[in-house]
């Protein structure tokens, strides 16, 4: 059953079972509510009638056709005598309902007389120092004929209001889930991979933040897809150069095209293309297991100077041999928790990217910034191409001078498997600056 069903079932059930019970609630009541309200009717007529006497005593005559013109059961008796002075009652039920009444205390209620039930309401009064009582009632089927047609148009009342709710229930659900049904659809698109076809649902609320994250999520997902694709043809790509260059030389050592000189050239330039071959692999391996792996990284405390420190040593001889300085300046010694090994490594190919591009020098820096610990490379070359900067960390991204394509890949792999993040601007006086920045719990003061 669609959404939209069950929930307008749900509503209608509970709606009907709340409806019921206040129906049921209020018919209970309406009797009772009924016989309250003729009990305090009668209680007034029998005081005007009671008024009526002591101001004209002598008014037998009209108090008779009062009494009989009267819609109520009245009776007007001695109880001493047990007999009827004046009702409207037949004269046989006249008596037995004077042998009802032996008492002179005023007393209303509920009465059974004859096999009915009856609304009663006693009054005893004093005249030329004789008690008398007045006794009214009307007949409980009476009131509850009132009941009855209440109920019956309470009824149409309630079926004509559970229409209503349930249309206005169905019109609102259908508003509500018409914007999930579209969603559905949308992401039946992105399970097909169609992601050029996916169409905004324009919801708001909170299937509207659902709606952005799914968008989000395609997008992600198609940039995901389209980066994987671009991988696997890269890497198809510069696994195939150096094999076939490995394939070609050692084809023509074989065949004695290469003889002497030639061939141990052909023969150092397969170890070569052989190292450059195993370095790609194993550095696809490594990204491999920093996406899926979790044994691969061990974090543990480390310290920041000593990681820059480390860092310039394994790329002392480098950066002699490019004429360029490594300058090292922390503001605060700060504890990192990170896999120190890992991170040297993410360090190294950063610090190695910038030497290759340096003018005269590299600047490793180390400071806080908004509660955050920041590490930055900067160096003084021309900067990264504007058109490179978008997807400088993608995988075999290769600028001028680059190797494999991998490093930064892997750098941006590791920060963020430290709970990092990694970004690269050029400076307006020239020269690139990759900053890494790690969040307070990702960092503490070295005490």
């Amino acid at each position: 059953m669609k959404l939209l069903y069950q929930l307008n079932a749900a509503f209608t059930a509970l709606l009907i079972i709340i409806m019921s019970v206040t129906a049921f609630f209020i018919y209970s009541l309406l009797l009772d509510i009924l016989i309250q309200d003729q009990q305090d009717e009668l209680q007034t007529n029998g005081n005007l009638i009671l008024n009526f006497l002591y101001e004209d005593p002598s008014g037998r005559g009209k108090l008779s056709r009062l009494i009989e013109s009267n819609d109520y059961k009245i009776l007007i008796m001695d109880p001493d005598q047990n007999s009827p002075l004046a009702t409207n009652l037949p004269e046989t039920t006249a008596r037995s309902w004077a042998s009802e009444f032996e008492t002179k205390d005023e007393q209303k209620g509920l009465r059974k007389m004859n096999g009915e039930n009856y609304v009663v309401s006693k009054l005893g009064y004093r005249f030329q120092g004789q008690e008398y009582l007045l006794i009214l009632a009307t007949p409980v089927e009476e009131l509850q004929a009132i009941q009855s047609i209440f109920a019956v148009r309470m009824m149409i009342v309630f079926v004509i209001g559970i229409a209503i709710a349930i249309l206005f229930s169905y019109l609102l659900t259908k508003r509500l889930v018409t914007p999930l049904s579209r969603l559905k659809r949308e992401v039946k698109k992105i399970e097909n991979r169609q992601f050029n076809e996916i169409k905004p649902v324009n919801a708001s609320g909170e299937i509207g933040e659902v709606e952005q994250s799914v968008m989000d999520m395609a997008k992600e997902l198609d940039q995901y897809i389209r980066s994987q694709k671009h991988f696997f043809q890269n890497a198809s790509h510069e696994l195939k150069t150096p094999l076939m260059t490995i394939q070609g030389y050692a084809e023509g050592v074989k065949d004695g095209v290469f003889e002497g000189e030639a061939a141990d050239r052909s023969l150092d330039l397969i170890v070569k293309e052989s190292d450059r071959l195993k370095k790609i692999v194993n550095e696809i391996i490594l990204l491999a297991k920093l996406d899926s792996e979790d044994g691969i990284y061990n974090p543990v405390y480390t310290s920041v100077p000593k990681l820059f420190e480390d860092t310039k040593e394994r790329m002392y001889f480098l950066a002699s041999e490019k004429g360029v300085s490594l300058n090292v300046t922390v503001k605060e010694d700060r504890q990192l928790y990170v896999d120190e090994e890992k991170m040297l490594q993410a360090l190294i190919n950063i610090v190695g990217n910038g030497i290759r591009h340096a003018a005269s020098e590299v600047n490793l820096r180390a400071y806080e910034a908004n509660g955050q610990l920041v590490l930055e490379i900067e160096d003084d070359g021309d900067g990264v191409p504007e058109e490179l900067l978008p997807q400088l960390f993608h995988r075999f991204v290769k600028g001028k001078e680059g190797e494999t394509g991998l490093g930064l890949a892997i750098s941006r792999a590791i920060v963020e498997r430290s709970q990092g993040t990694i970004h690269v601007s050029n400076k307006d006086q020239g020269g690139a600056v990759f900053r890494i920045v790690f969040p307070s719990s990702a960092s503490q003061a070295n005490l």
